[in-house]
C-alpha cells in the first residue's frame, strides 16, 4: 500500500522530466500520469474509444464538472478548446505541451475561467506511439524516442477525416462532436527548409470562410496571437511551404481541405489552427513553444469568450443564407509581402554524391520580404438543396454521417418523385494508391431530372441545419473529398448487363427504325468518326446505350437532391 501511494504521490514529478528535456513519454507512462491526477479528482480522463491496434484513445478534460453527464452536458453551454495531439506521434511537441498545461492546472500555476473548458486527446495515434524508435524521423532534432507516422493499419490519419477508414478516425469523430470545439488545434512538427522561428500556424483558407470568422480570425485572432507571443520573445509566422526550392522565391498558404484534421473541424464551424514546430530546433525548445502558446490561447479565448460564441452563430446564420457551395479552392497569382527571417542559403559539393547540394548557413541570419501566396479563389459550386437523398444500402455512408450527428429522417414508404440525379461523365484516378484508395480527380458530373423511385427506409437529410457546410462537402460529389471521390459509390461506375452482338444486331435495326432521331446521330457519328465507323462493337453499343435496354443505374449515384 505504501508503495502504491509512493507512486501515486511522485508519477507527477517523475514525468514533469520527460515533459521539459529531450524525452517524450510511452503510451503507457503517459496514461498513469493523467489516470493518477484523475484519480485525486484533479482531472477528468475519459476512454472515449479505441484505435485500429484495439486501445483505448483517452480524452483529457480541464475545468469539467468532474462529473462525466454533467461535464458532456456542459459542452453546449461553456466556451471549448479541444487540443488533438500525436496524429503524427513522432511529432510529440502537442504531448509534451499539454503535460505542462495540465500541470500548471493543478499546481494552481494556470487558472481558467468557470465557463470555459480545455479539452485535449492524449494521443489520438496510439497505434503509431507504440511503434517507437529513435530513427524514423531523419530530419528531426529530438526527442531521444518518439512514435511514427503510420498508424495499425499503416494509414496517415491526417488524411482520414473524411474516408474514416481507421476506427481512431470514429472515435475522433465521437470526440469533436461530443465537445463541439470553438477553438480547435491539431500540434504537428514541420518538415522543410531552415528558417528563424520556432512555430509556424496554419489558419484557415480566408475564402473558405464565411465573413464573420474571416473578421474574426484575420483582424483579431491571428494579429493579438502574434502579439501576445512577443512577450516570449517568440515570432509567429504562417507555416513555410516553399513553392520553390528555398522560401526566399515566396511560400503558399496551406490548402486545409477536409481530409485534414484543422480542414475536417473548419467545417462545422470554429477557429481551426495547425501549430508546426520547427524540426531543427531542439525538441526542448519546441515544447515549450508549443506550451507557450496553448497557455496564451486560454487566455484570449477566455477575454473572448463571448465574441467567439457570438461571431460563430452569426457563421451559422451566414451559412444557412447561402443558396450556392463553392468548392475546388485554388491558389490564385495573387500575393501579399510578408517580413521573413531566414537564413543565407548556398550550394557546395556533396560529400555523397559529388553534385551541388543546398544548405543553409545559420552563421547568416537575415530579414527581408518576400512573397506569400495567400488568395485562394474558388473554381466550382453547386447550388444546395432543400434536402439530399441517400439510398439506405449505402450502409459506410450513412454511418459516417450518423458519426458527424447529422439529421436524418428515413422515408416511411416507397416514393416515385421528380428529383436530381448525379451522372458520372468521366473521372481520373492515380496510378498508384492513396491512403488506401484510388482517389477520384477532374471528376465530371452532370446534374440531371428524372422520375426516381425511392424506397422506404432511404434517408432524407436537410440542409437547414449547423451541419450543412458538412453534409454539402461530402455530398455533392465533384469536391475534392466527397464520398464520391473517396470511392464510396464506385460500385454504380461498372455496368452489370450487356449484350450479346450477334443477337442484339436484328435487335438493332427495330431501335434505329421506331426512332428516326436516334437513326440520325447514329449516322451523323458515323459519318464524322473513322474509328467509330470502322468499329461494329462501338456501333452497336451506341445503339445499345441509347435504348430501353441500357441499364439507367449505370455511372448514376445513389444520391439525389430535392430542391
Amino acid at each position: 500500500m505504501k508503495n502504491l501511494l509512493f507512486i501515486i504521490l511522485f508519477l507527477p514529478t517523475f514525468i514533469f522530466s520527460q515533459f521539459s528535456g529531450n524525452q517524450t513519454p510511452t503510451y503507457k507512462k503517459l496514461v498513469q500520469f493523467y489516470d493518477s491526477l484523475a484519480q485525486k479528482k484533479q482531472v477528468e480522463l475519459y476512454n472515449m474509444g479505441i484505435s485500429d491496434c484495439g486501445l483505448p484513445i483517452y480524452l483529457c478534460v480541464l475545468n469539467g464538472e468532474n462529473d462525466s453527464l454533467k461535464t458532456f452536458q456542459n459542452f453546449k453551454n461553456q466556451t471549448n478548446i479541444l487540443i488533438n495531439n500525436g496524429i503524427h506521434p513522432g511529432e510529440p511537441d502537442g504531448i509534451n505541451a499539454c503535460g505542462k498545461i495540465t500541470l500548471d492546472y493543478v499546481n494552481k500555476d494556470l487558472k481558467i475561467d468557470k465557463n470555459l473548458t480545455f479539452s485535449f486527446i492524449l494521443c489520438y495515434n496510439v497505434d503509431g506511439m507504440m511503434n517507437r524508435c529513435s530513427s524514423s524521423r531523419a530530419n528531426q532534432n529530438g526527442p531521444e524516442e518518439y512514435g511514427f507516422r503510420g498508424n495499425a493499419q499503416n494509414l496517415d490519419l491526417n488524411r482520414d477525416f473524411i474516408k474514416m477508414d481507421s476506427e481512431n478516425a470514429f472515435t475522433f469523430v465521437k470526440i469533436f462532436q461530443a465537445i463541439n470545439p470553438d477553438i480547435f488545434i491539431d500540434t504537428h512538427v514541420s518538415n522543410g527548409a531552415d528558417y528563424q522561428y520556432t512555430l509556424t500556424l496554419i489558419h484557415s483558407i480566408k475564402k473558405r470562410l464565411e465573413l464573420p470568422f474571416q473578421i474574426l480570425t484575420y483582424k483579431h485572432f491571428v494579429p493579438e496571437m502574434e502579439s501576445a507571443m512577443q512577450k516570449y520573445q517568440i515570432d509567429l509566422f504562417p507555416y513555410v511551404e516553399s513553392v520553390e526550392e528555398i522560401p526566399d522565391k515566396g511560400i503558399a498558404a496551406f490548402n486545409d481541405l477536409p481530409r485534414y484534421a484543422m480542414g475536417y473541424a473548419s467545417l462545422f464551424p470554429c477557429i481551426s489552427v495547425t501549430t508546426e514546430t520547427h524540426m531543427l530546433k531542439p525538441f526542448p525548445q519546441r515544447v515549450e513553444a508549443t506550451y507557450l502558446y496553448l497557455k496564451e490561447l486560454i487566455l484570449w479565448t477566455k477575454k473572448n469568450s463571448k465574441t467567439l460564441k457570438n461571431v460563430r452563430r452569426q457563421e451559422l446564420e451566414s451559412l444557412q443564407k447561402n443558396q450556392f457551395y463553392l468548392y475546388n479552392f485554388q491558389q490564385t497569382t495573387e500575393k501579399d509581402s510578408v517580413l521573413f527571417k531566414g537564413f543565407e542559403h548556398g550550394y557546395k559539393k556533396s560529400d555523397v554524391t559529388g553534385l551541388d547540394r543546398l544548405y543553409y548557413d545559420r552563421t547568416k541570419p537575415f530579414e527581408r520580404k518576400i512573397p506569400y501566396f495567400n488568395k485562394y479563389q474558388a473554381q466550382d459550386s453547386a447550388k444546395i438543396p432543400q434536402f439530399y437523398v441517400v439510398g439506405l444500402q449505402c450502409k459506410e455512408v450513412i454511418s459516417r454521417l450518423k458519426q458527424n450527428k447529422i439529421e436524418m429522417r428515413q422515408l416511411t414508404q416507397d416514393s416515385l418523385i421528380n428529383l436530381s440525379f448525379f451522372q458520372v461523365e468521366d473521372y481520373k484516378n492515380g496510378l498508384k494508391p492513396y491512403e488506401g484508395h484510388f482517389l477520384h480527380k477532374e471528376m465530371k458530373i452532370k446534374e440531371k431530372e428524372s422520375k426516381i423511385q425511392l424506397k422506404k427506409g432511404d434517408y432524407l437529410i436537410s440542409t437547414k441545419q449547423e451541419k450543412k457546410k458538412f453534409i454539402c462537402s461530402v455530398l455533392e460529389p465533384e469536391t475534392e473529398d466527397s464520398y464520391f471521390a473517396w470511392n464510396f459509390f464506385d460500385s454504380y461506375l461498372q455496368e452489370k448487363e450487356y449484350f450479346s452482338d450477334y443477337v442484339f444486331e436484328d435487335l438493332a435495326v427495330e431501335i434505329l427504325t421506331e426512332s428516326p432521331e436516334l437513326h440520325s446521330l447514329f449516322d451523323e457519328k458515323k459519318k464524322n468518326d473513322s474509328k467509330f465507323r470502322e468499329s461494329q462493337w462501338e456501333q452497336l453499343y451506341f445503339i445499345y446505350q441509347n435504348s430501353i435496354y441500357f441499364e439507367e443505374s449505370f455511372m448514376r449515384l445513389p444520391v439525389f437532391k430535392v430542391y
